[in-house]
């Protein structure tokens, strides 16, 4: 049957894909824990710094800019519908909650696979076509030490700064709202929110931010390391690299936040 046959090569793809993030991802992990200040094998700080540059301060004004709208998005439609029931007060908890605990996280994520991860992924598919991973495996250098470990460490530290800054933009824009419709000022308006904030929503989004940013540098080295042919698969890569990510990061979301609502509230 053409139907299934076609539907289990499909599985059997996505299973073995998995897999090999899941193997890449121990890899990495191993090399890192190995690597230390003291030891033969030193991580390559000066690469880490460059690439949070790269990912995180380069980033930064477009993520301000694009959580700056949601928020303030969010604060003109939620005052909408909450004013007909008089409850323009919960503006504050729809902005400073939905921020903290969901968007802040995924715009931040979203805004870091357009930027940062597709140029991953291009210059990894271009070290692999131009064979530099080869050069590099020829001089006994592991690709997934020299190339990868650097951009997961820088990642892994910038992606919750940038979601830290995204949702403080967010609130920030939503407290614009509530300067013109509730008389309220800014100092007001974030001493509000701080008492509407638990612990946990800060942890959860901070927790999404770290494993969006093991997904995104994972599937994009990942997508680089597997290009085979010319220039045309550079570009067929970095396409497939920021659509698996975001694809991806959504599920990530979707389980963290299920998982959240069940066993921790």
């Amino acid at each position: 049957m053409p139907l299934l046959d076609a539907v289990g090569r499909y599985s059997v793809r996505q299973v073995e894909y998995l897999g090999a993030l899941a193997i890449q991802l121990w890899r990495c992990l191993r090399f890192t824990v190995r690597a230390h200040a003291f030891g033969r094998r030193r991580l390559r700080w000066k690469r880490v710094v460059m690439q949070m540059a790269e990912i995180g301060v380069h980033s930064l004004p477009v993520l301000c800019l694009v959580s700056g709208a949601t928020g303030l998005i969010m604060a003109l439609q939620g005052g909408a519908e909450l004013r007909k029931f008089g409850a323009m007060d919960a503006v504050i908890n729809l902005v400073g909650t939905s921020m903290t605990r969901e968007l802040g996280p995924l715009i931040a994520a979203i805004v870091v696979i357009g930027r940062s991860g597709s140029a991953m992924s291009a210059e990894v598919a271009t070290m692999a076509v131009t064979e530099e991973l080869d050069a590099l495996r020829a001089m006994a250098l592991d690709p997934v030490d020299f190339v990868l470990v650097p951009k997961y460490l820088a990642m892994l530290v910038m992606l919750p700064c940038l979601t830290v800054m995204a949702v403080f933009s967010g609130i920030l824009a939503g407290g614009v709202f509530t300067y013109y419709s509730l008389d309220l000022t800014l100092i007001q308006y974030f001493l509000r929110t701080g008492d509407i904030l638990l612990m946990r929503d800060i942890i959860s989004g901070l927790v999404k931010a770290g494993i969006f940013a093991t997904v995104i540098v994972h599937v994009s080295c990942l997508e680089g390391f597997l290009v085979r042919g010319g220039p045309v698969s550079v570009g067929r890569a970095t396409t497939n690299a920021v659509v698996k990510s975001i694809f991806l990061v959504v599920l990530a979301d979707l389980i963290c936040t299920a998982f959240f609502y069940f066993y921790w509230r």
